[in-house]
């Protein structure tokens, strides 16, 4: 747990979502984007762990898109591949995040 500018204790909190091969990678670049992402973790359907994305709280969304070009590279073949993943959201947040 983190702490935050006002010494309160930052949870992490974790979802899932499915989204279509097809629309993995600009689901993962809006995720990105969003910016209270601790980690990313592509699994297929039947939960078997395709890809684990650590992704470092604070960096900024541009850059971090920057900075991940090989990997959603990789994730484009992967999209290619598979019609349905599961995509295991960790969050940095004070609160749970609204689904």
């Amino acid at each position: 747990m983190e702490e935050n500018n006002k010494g309160q204790k930052k949870k992490d909190w974790t979802h899932t979502i499915e989204v279509a091969g097809s629309e993995l990678i600009k689901r993962i670049k809006e995720l990105i984007k969003e910016g209270n992402i601790r980690k990313l973790i592509i699994k297929k359907e039947t939960g078997e762990v395709l890809l684990e994305i650590p992704l470092t709280a604070g960096v900024a969304a541009g850059g971090a898109v920057v900075l991940l070009a090989p990997v959603l590279a990789a994730l484009g073949a992967l999209a290619a591949l598979v019609a349905r993943v599961k995509v295991e959201i960790v969050r940095i947040d004070d609160k749970p995040p609204q689904e």
